[in-house]
């Protein structure tokens, strides 16, 4: 009996799967991130006896946009579509004689029943149909339970120090990587796979990375009121801390981040501030401005001395004398200051060649070789005293120009000698020859 029962399971089943099957997927909730395909049966339907881990040989599974499809036989994956509109799936193990060549059709069935009834009648494998969310999943609200190091860093003003920040926000993710996801995290599930199954561990590990990815941030210089404004490098951050925990094993990626606020502690905002304060006194200027809005305020005090207008100016001058500096010497040295910035040749300087390269510094080009054209300055006349001059006097020592001296200035690098009327045979500078193509 056991046989007989075995034999008709097995022929009764293998007919049953011989009907082509349509798989589709309704819309998928916001916080269903994988589920299990559907089979479409309806009342006019002759499809309900068949099984439903079985799919027959041409049949159809439609694909909408924001999902991506897997076929998973025997527990292995081995067709994926993410395109939307309609996939058939004409490589099946499954025969159907609706599909292909009816005589290679029946010859497979036939199969089909041997292979089912040493199996006492059941099919021997299993076959389903997975549809993976990949739109974005939003509002993953976060917050830091306890202060995050932050390293505030300003080299024009030399600050560098360490504060505490607190932040709290959403942020929002989605699945890039279906085959990662399916295979390290959710695997063969039932129906649905929930995004409140994962959560609580993705929550930890995004605040988790919070650190090295405000390290990133630091090192831009960015200072913590800036980090509102910056999400889109704070996202960056986010995923190259988070790429092998979510990116590599779990196939996920951060989208955006929104900061709903980023707050230091009194104390450290303070600090900042001071140092800022006292960062601006670096400069002379800036120094002897303080100092004198300081006196300003301190002559309103002694003329509202209640001990006699006399008596407040007298401390104040004392005062003043026990400081060591005054506003005059801070304002003379931040104008010797800005003279040497002036006077100091700029070491970056650039020129361009005639071979249309860009030289930074240096008298040659670094691409051709050729010389660095002359200024338009030194079109003119060398004094002895190394003064170049266009005019009949020197203005830094009051020579003559040489009345009928020819000059001299060479035609290549534009080099002139301290003697005009004397050159050298050959330029210092290039070692052309000095010649009558080198008068002026």
């Amino acid at each position: 009996m056991g046989l007989i029962k075995a034999g008709a399971g097995a022929f009764g089943g293998t007919l049953a799967d011989q009907w082509k099957e349509f798989f589709y997927c309704d819309a998928m909730g916001k916080d269903v991130m994988v589920t299990k395909g559907q089979k479409r049966t309806t009342s006019r339907s002759s499809n309900t006896k068949g099984n439903s881990n079985i799919i027959s040989n041409g049949s159809v599974i439609a694909v909408a946009d924001g999902q991506c499809m897997m076929i998973v036989e025997q527990g292995k994956i081995v067709e994926v579509c993410a395109e939307p509109g309609e996939f058939r799936y004409d490589t099946s193990t499954e025969p159907s004689i609706f599909t292909g060549n009816l005589e290679e059709s029946i010859l497979e069935t036939f199969k089909t029943v041997g292979r089912r009834f040493t199996f006492g009648g059941d099919p021997g494998k299993d076959q389903r149909v997975y549809y993976v969310n990949t739109k974005e999943l939003v509002d993953n609200k976060f917050g830091t339970p306890n202060p995050i190091p932050f390293r505030v860093v300003d080299s024009k003003i030399g600050l560098d120090v360490d504060v505490s920040i607190r932040c709290s926000g959403v942020y929002s993710y989605k699945i890039v990587n279906p085959l990662l996801f399916y295979t390290n995290v959710c695997g063969n599930v039932e129906q649905d796979y929930t995004r409140d199954e994962l959560d609580r561990q993705l929550k930890t590990e995004f605040i988790s990375a919070l650190q090295p990815a405000f390290g990133r941030l630091s090192d831009l210089e960015m200072r913590p009121n800036q980090i509102v404004s910056h999400t889109t490098e704070l996202e960056d951050a986010m995923n190259a801390a988070l790429s092998a925990k979510w990116g590599e094993l779990r196939g996920l990626k951060v989208v955006s981040i929104a900061l709903g606020s980023v707050t230091l502690p009194e104390e450290d905002a303070e600090m900042i501030k001071q140092l800022q304060r006292t960062a601006a006194l670096q400069n002379p200027n800036m120094a002897g401005a303080t100092l004198v809005s300081a006196q300003a305020d301190a002559m309103k005090a002694a003329a509202s001395n209640a001990g006699g207008a006399m008596t407040g100016f007298m401390g104040m001058g004392m005062a003043m004398n026990a400081g060591g500096a005054n506003a005059q010497n801070l304002f003379a040295m931040g104008q010797r200051q800005e003279v040497q910035q002036q006077q100091s040749p700029s070491q970056a300087e650039q020129w361009k060649c005639s071979c249309g390269a860009t030289v930074t510094g240096g008298k040659f080009c670094s691409e051709c070789g050729a010389p660095r054209p002359a200024p338009a300055s030194n079109t003119g006349w060398t004094c002895s005293c190394g003064s170049v001059n266009k005019g009949k006097f020197c203005p830094e020592c009051g020579a003559k120009k040489p009345d009928g001296a020819p000059l001299y200035r060479c035609d290549k690098c534009g080099w002139e000698p301290k003697d005009p009327a004397h050159p050298p045979k050959f330029c210092p500078e290039c070692g052309d020859l000095f010649d009558e193509n080198d008068r002026v």
